[in-house]
């Protein structure tokens, strides 16, 4: 809707309790970006990739952070800076917005010393520089500016903020994307693999593969993502630094499109790809996100061994609490499977203890299901009944009317096995 500043102020809300939280990060650094804010946006962009170096968002924001930067004040090899002032609000968790205000107001102060042509304005405006003319004719008309609308504003005032819109806009764009950059990328060698915004086209391309694969399209996603993939694989590596990282995650893309449409085989090439690509960059977060889509499809396809393996070795690489109780309980699901029953027992131990620590409910049941399950195998029936009972206790606070019924039948049958 173009409000920057009320997404701003939403997105440093969401940030209070969990100032890791990285959605909210990369909204707040998307805010500042549209604000024209280009230094602290990268920033934030940043922190965002270090927490989450798997999501491409980050690292795009970067990149187009830092293009924006360069078209503003031109490429570091063109500035000398000195090591002077007070910086120390980069090292805290949170910068002053007073230091915000200042940034703005200084180039408010910049743009009014230096107003842009006409000419230049027509440039950046586009289709909208008609629009502009007609709102400045129209404040020109004494008598019509003094009505008001039906919610009882001014004309003057809602047309006075649609011109201080588009000139933010201009301000703006003339910073992203100033008109003697785009002169100089006309007159130079044009690139003959990358469309002309590669980091545009690849934020919108991944918000579509998701979509798609999100909405239950998986034939449409799986498309999406080998088109994409083969544009990427025409840049080069001096277009897109990151070209292998992309090229990991798209692999992920197609693995997990191919797994929803049963292709089990293709889909474990894909995310062995997206494997190999991710050890190679040394990005944790994506060798993470390839052992869990290995471990997936093999236990899905009954080679629980398998998938025992491929997700033991991603326990180190687990950041997130919900993640590493979900994994605790699919490994030891698996060895239940397998009748390995004192290493299910103990992974639902680990699991339960994992659920605690976040206090989700639905996971505590679940760990609580798997520890019983484990000790009836093990003759321990007493502890089965135990974990049974808290199991049910769970799934009633929850109001789980699916799960009720189930845990109460096995209760039911672990209790006849009790010593009379």
């Amino acid at each position: 809707m173009g409000l920057s500043e009320n997404a701003l102020q939403d997105a440093e809300a969401s940030l209070k309790e969990d100032k890791s939280y990285f959605e909210g990060l990369y909204q707040k650094a998307e805010a500042l970006y549209y604000m024209g804010e280009f230094e602290f946006a990268l920033v934030f962009y940043h922190r965002g990739q270090k927490l989450r170096p798997q999501v491409q968002e980050f690292r795009l924001g970067i990149q187009k952070a830092q293009e924006a930067i360069e078209n503003c004040v031109g490429s570091p090899s063109s500035a000398k800076l000195e090591i002077k002032g007070d910086l120390s609000f980069l090292q805290r968790d949170e910068e002053p917005s007073a230091a915000v205000q200042h940034l703005r107001t200084d180039r408010k102060q910049q743009s009014q010393k230096t107003p842009k042509s006409e000419r230049t304005t027509k440039q950046l405006l586009g289709e909208f520089y008609s629009d502009k003319k007609y709102l400045e004719k129209l404040l020109e008309d004494e008598d019509l500016v003094k009505g008001r609308t039906k919610g009882g504003e001014r004309l003057q005032d809602v047309i006075q903020s649609c011109l201080t819109y588009l000139d933010t806009c201009t301000e703006f764009w003339s910073q992203e994307k100033p008109v003697c950059a785009q002169k100089r990328r006309r007159s130079g060698n044009p690139r003959r693999g990358a469309p002309p915004e590669p980091v545009q086209f690849l934020l919108t391309s991944l918000d579509d593969i998701d979509a798609e694969l999100t909405s239950g399209n998986a034939e449409a996603s799986l498309k999406k993502a080998e088109g994409v993939m083969k544009v990427v694989r025409g840049w080069s590596e001096r277009e897109v630094p990151n070209k292998r990282e992309l090229l990991g995650s798209l692999h992920s893309c197609i693995g997990n499109a191919l797994m929803e449409l049963g292709d089990m085989d293709r889909a474990l090439e894909h995310h062995h790809k997206d494997l190999e690509l991710a050890e190679e960059c040394k990005l944790p977060d994506g060798v993470s996100r390839a052992l869990d889509n290995i471990g997936r499809i093999h236990a899905q396809t009954g080679r629980f061994s398998l998938a025992i393996q491929f997700w033991e070795k991603k326990i180190p690489e687990v950041r997130g609490g919900l993640e590493r109780t979900w994994l605790f309980h699919e490994i030891g699901w698996c060895y239940l499977e397998l009748e390995r029953h004192e290493e299910a027992r103990a992974y639902g131990v680990r699991c339960a203890a994992a659920a605690d620590d976040i206090a989700d409910e639905k996971w505590q049941m679940n760990a609580h299901v798997l520890v019983a399950q484990s000790q009836l195998k093990l003759g321990n029936v007493e502890s089965c009944v135990s974990h049974f009972e808290e199991a049910l206790t769970r799934a009633r606070l929850q109001e789980d009317t699916s799960a009720v019924p189930v845990i109460l039948k096995a209760l039911d049958e672990a209790r006849r096995h009790l010593p009379q």
